[in-house]
Protein backbone atom coordinates (compact mmCIF):
# COMPACT_ATOMS: atom_id res chain seq x y z
CA UNK A 1 0.00 0.00 0.00
CA UNK A 2 3.00 2.52 0.43
CA UNK A 3 4.46 2.19 -3.10
CA UNK A 4 1.01 2.68 -4.17
CA UNK A 5 1.12 5.84 -1.89
CA UNK A 6 3.87 7.36 -3.57
CA UNK A 7 3.46 5.90 -7.11
CA UNK A 8 0.14 8.18 -7.23
CA UNK A 9 1.44 11.10 -5.19
CA UNK A 10 4.61 11.18 -7.71
CA UNK A 11 2.36 10.81 -10.71
CA UNK A 12 0.29 13.57 -9.37
CA UNK A 13 2.91 15.56 -8.91
CA UNK A 14 4.36 15.32 -12.30
CA UNK A 15 1.22 14.87 -14.34
CA UNK A 16 -1.55 16.67 -12.82
CA UNK A 17 -4.76 16.51 -14.65
CA UNK A 18 -3.54 13.45 -16.36
CA UNK A 19 -2.86 11.82 -13.27
CA UNK A 20 -6.07 12.40 -11.38
CA UNK A 21 -7.98 11.27 -15.31
CA UNK A 22 -6.04 8.39 -15.58
CA UNK A 23 -6.11 7.43 -11.59
CA UNK A 24 -9.99 8.27 -11.02
CA UNK A 25 -10.37 6.01 -14.64
CA UNK A 26 -8.59 3.30 -13.27
CA UNK A 27 -10.55 3.34 -10.09
CA UNK A 28 -14.29 3.16 -11.55
CA UNK A 29 -13.15 0.45 -13.60
CA UNK A 30 -12.69 -1.64 -10.41
CA UNK A 31 -9.11 -1.48 -9.81
CA UNK A 32 -8.54 -0.59 -6.63
CA UNK A 33 -6.98 2.76 -6.04
CA UNK A 34 -8.74 5.10 -3.23
CA UNK A 35 -10.54 7.97 -4.83
CA UNK A 36 -9.44 9.54 -0.88
CA UNK A 37 -6.31 9.28 -2.16
CA UNK A 38 -6.04 10.95 -5.37
CA UNK A 39 -8.41 13.86 -4.68
CA UNK A 40 -6.62 13.71 -1.03
CA UNK A 41 -3.62 14.79 -2.52
CA UNK A 42 -5.41 16.54 -5.55
CA UNK A 43 -7.31 19.07 -2.91
CA UNK A 44 -3.78 19.63 -1.65
CA UNK A 45 -2.01 21.04 -5.14
CA UNK A 46 -4.85 22.71 -5.56
CA UNK A 47 -4.30 24.61 -1.89
CA UNK A 48 -0.60 25.10 -3.23
CA UNK A 49 -1.83 26.87 -6.50
CA UNK A 50 -0.21 23.90 -8.48
CA UNK A 51 -3.86 22.78 -9.72
CA UNK A 52 -7.06 24.98 -10.68
CA UNK A 53 -9.78 23.53 -7.97
CA UNK A 54 -12.27 23.81 -11.42
CA UNK A 55 -9.75 22.05 -13.61
CA UNK A 56 -9.04 19.53 -11.27
CA UNK A 57 -12.96 18.36 -10.61
CA UNK A 58 -12.90 18.29 -14.30
CA UNK A 59 -10.11 16.01 -14.61
CA UNK A 60 -11.69 13.88 -11.81
CA UNK A 61 -14.92 13.61 -12.99
CA UNK A 62 -13.90 12.47 -16.79
CA UNK A 63 -11.77 9.83 -15.50
CA UNK A 64 -14.81 8.51 -13.47
CA UNK A 65 -16.63 8.32 -16.01
CA UNK A 66 -14.55 6.92 -18.39
CA UNK A 67 -13.64 4.11 -16.20
CA UNK A 68 -17.64 3.77 -15.71
CA UNK A 69 -18.39 2.71 -19.33
CA UNK A 70 -15.71 0.49 -19.04
CA UNK A 71 -17.16 -1.52 -16.35
CA UNK A 72 -20.54 -1.19 -17.67
CA UNK A 73 -19.10 -2.66 -21.54
CA UNK A 74 -17.24 -4.95 -19.56
CA UNK A 75 -20.63 -6.26 -17.39
CA UNK A 76 -22.57 -5.60 -20.14
CA UNK A 77 -20.56 -7.73 -22.89
CA UNK A 78 -18.35 -10.04 -20.49
CA UNK A 79 -20.97 -10.46 -17.94
CA UNK A 80 -20.41 -12.52 -14.73
CA UNK A 81 -18.76 -15.12 -16.43
CA UNK A 82 -16.16 -13.01 -17.60
CA UNK A 83 -15.50 -11.02 -13.97
CA UNK A 84 -15.72 -14.63 -12.38
CA UNK A 85 -12.81 -15.43 -14.65
CA UNK A 86 -10.61 -12.43 -15.17
CA UNK A 87 -11.14 -10.31 -11.95
CA UNK A 88 -8.69 -11.87 -9.86
CA UNK A 89 -6.24 -10.13 -12.32
CA UNK A 90 -6.99 -6.38 -11.47
CA UNK A 91 -7.67 -7.75 -7.91
CA UNK A 92 -11.44 -7.70 -8.19
CA UNK A 93 -12.92 -8.65 -4.85
CA UNK A 94 -15.38 -11.26 -5.57
CA UNK A 95 -17.89 -9.93 -1.94
CA UNK A 96 -17.73 -6.47 -3.22
CA UNK A 97 -19.18 -7.04 -6.69
CA UNK A 98 -21.61 -9.08 -4.86
CA UNK A 99 -21.90 -6.25 -2.99
CA UNK A 100 -22.74 -3.83 -5.83
CA UNK A 101 -24.54 -6.29 -7.18
CA UNK A 102 -26.67 -6.34 -4.20
CA UNK A 103 -27.52 -2.81 -4.46
CA UNK A 104 -28.32 -2.79 -8.13
CA UNK A 105 -31.14 -5.42 -7.71
CA UNK A 106 -32.75 -3.55 -4.93
CA UNK A 107 -32.47 0.22 -6.66
CA UNK A 108 -31.95 -0.44 -10.06
CA UNK A 109 -30.82 2.36 -11.91
CA UNK A 110 -31.36 4.84 -8.92
CA UNK A 111 -28.17 2.87 -7.42
CA UNK A 112 -25.87 3.97 -10.36
CA UNK A 113 -26.70 7.55 -8.24
CA UNK A 114 -26.43 7.09 -4.91
CA UNK A 115 -23.73 4.18 -5.30
CA UNK A 116 -20.96 6.95 -6.32
CA UNK A 117 -21.50 8.39 -2.74
CA UNK A 118 -20.68 5.23 -1.13
CA UNK A 119 -17.38 3.76 -0.67
CA UNK A 120 -16.66 0.50 -2.29
CA UNK A 121 -19.89 -0.01 -3.84
CA UNK A 122 -18.79 3.28 -5.84
CA UNK A 123 -16.27 1.59 -7.27
CA UNK A 124 -18.25 -1.64 -8.78
CA UNK A 125 -21.60 -0.34 -9.12
CA UNK A 126 -20.91 0.03 -13.18
CA UNK A 127 -20.62 -3.89 -13.69
CA UNK A 128 -24.35 -4.79 -12.55
CA UNK A 129 -25.15 -1.58 -14.33
CA UNK A 130 -23.92 -3.20 -17.53
CA UNK A 131 -25.22 -6.93 -16.71
CA UNK A 132 -28.30 -5.55 -16.26
CA UNK A 133 -28.21 -3.81 -20.00
CA UNK A 134 -29.41 -0.57 -18.53
CA UNK A 135 -30.13 2.37 -20.58
CA UNK A 136 -26.54 3.60 -21.70
CA UNK A 137 -27.78 7.24 -21.69
CA UNK A 138 -29.28 7.30 -17.87
CA UNK A 139 -26.26 5.41 -17.08
CA UNK A 140 -24.03 7.77 -18.42
CA UNK A 141 -26.74 10.74 -16.44
CA UNK A 142 -26.74 9.48 -13.17
CA UNK A 143 -22.63 8.64 -12.95
CA UNK A 144 -22.15 12.31 -13.37
CA UNK A 145 -24.70 13.43 -11.43
CA UNK A 146 -23.19 10.82 -8.61
CA UNK A 147 -19.98 11.70 -9.43
CA UNK A 148 -20.04 15.67 -9.28
CA UNK A 149 -20.35 16.23 -5.68
CA UNK A 150 -18.29 13.33 -4.97
CA UNK A 151 -15.78 15.07 -6.69
CA UNK A 152 -16.16 18.29 -5.47
CA UNK A 153 -16.16 17.42 -1.71
CA UNK A 154 -13.35 15.16 -1.32
CA UNK A 155 -11.31 17.69 -3.70
CA UNK A 156 -12.37 20.91 -1.28
CA UNK A 157 -11.51 18.51 1.62
CA UNK A 158 -8.02 18.12 0.44
CA UNK A 159 -7.77 21.58 -0.07
CA UNK A 160 -9.06 22.18 3.43
CA UNK A 161 -6.49 19.74 5.08
CA UNK A 162 -3.70 21.07 3.51
CA UNK A 163 -0.14 19.20 4.45
CA UNK A 164 -3.01 17.36 6.27
CA UNK A 165 -4.63 15.83 3.40
CA UNK A 166 -3.19 12.18 4.14
CA UNK A 167 -6.23 12.19 7.19
CA UNK A 168 -8.64 10.60 3.87
CA UNK A 169 -6.08 8.19 3.34
CA UNK A 170 -5.54 7.51 6.58
CA UNK A 171 -9.35 7.26 7.98
CA UNK A 172 -10.23 5.95 4.66
CA UNK A 173 -14.32 4.81 4.42
CA UNK A 174 -14.80 6.75 7.49
CA UNK A 175 -13.13 9.73 6.33
CA UNK A 176 -15.32 8.71 2.84
CA UNK A 177 -18.82 8.98 5.08
CA UNK A 178 -18.50 11.61 6.99
CA UNK A 179 -17.57 13.68 3.28
CA UNK A 180 -21.48 11.72 2.27
CA UNK A 181 -22.82 13.12 5.62
CA UNK A 182 -21.88 16.70 4.45
CA UNK A 183 -23.34 15.80 1.22
CA UNK A 184 -26.28 15.20 2.86
CA UNK A 185 -26.30 17.62 5.46
CA UNK A 186 -25.77 20.37 2.62
CA UNK A 187 -28.68 18.86 0.27
CA UNK A 188 -31.04 19.13 3.71
CA UNK A 189 -30.23 22.36 3.71
CA UNK A 190 -30.40 23.38 0.51
CA UNK A 191 -33.72 22.22 -0.13
CA UNK A 192 -35.38 23.39 3.02
CA UNK A 193 -34.15 27.12 1.97
CA UNK A 194 -36.09 26.19 -1.73
CA UNK A 195 -39.02 25.39 -0.03
CA UNK A 196 -39.40 28.14 2.27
Amino acid sequence: MERLFEFVIDYLSIWGYWAIMIGMALESACIPIPSELIFGFAGYLVQLGRLEFSLAVAAGVAGGLAGSIIAYLAGAYGGRALIDQYGKYIFLPKDHVALAQRWFDHYGIRAVFFSRLLPVVRTFISLPAGMARVHFGQFVLYTLLGSVPWTIALIYAGKLLGANWQQLTDFGHQASMIVLAGLALAAVVYYRKRTK
